[in-house]
């Protein structure tokens, strides 16, 4: 990780139970509890436009297969994969949130470890 990560205190909260509930592996709750422990939390309003957060399309490239994928990032409830609304508890959502565009994140994931470039971040009205 290159730097903190920065979230808004709703999604360190969200990631913060879901890390409680056990819903991650062993591997990625010690990178998030790691991201959470650095984190700066904001204000919504005080978030940077290029960070990963809910109700933004974010596209990443998976390195490895060097796929391009462009989502939008929504909370769990409003996640609806047919529509590409993607959850922000999600693999590449978990990933991603609260990082910058331009940076490259190493994620492990049950395929194995995938790398993960941002690189657009774009807010939705």
């Amino acid at each position: 990780m290159s730097t903190n990560v920065i979230l808004t205190t709703g999604i360190y909260d969200l990631i913060k139970d879901h890390i409680r509930r056990r819903k991650v592996t062993l591997e990625q709750e010690q990178i998030l509890t790691e991201e959470l422990r650095t984190a700066e939390q904001v204000l919504r309003k005080d978030l940077p436009a290029d960070v990963v957060t809910v109700d933004r399309k974010v596209k990443v490239k998976e390195i490895t297969s060097n796929e391009e994928i462009e989502i939008l990032l929504v909370g769990p409830k409003q996640a609806k994969l047919k529509n590409n609304k993607h959850s922000v508890l999600g693999d590449v959502g978990l990933a991603t949130v609260g990082h910058k565009v331009g940076e490259i994140i190493k994620w492990p994931t049950n395929q194995g470890v995938k790398e993960y470039e941002i690189l657009s971040v774009e807010a939705i009205s």
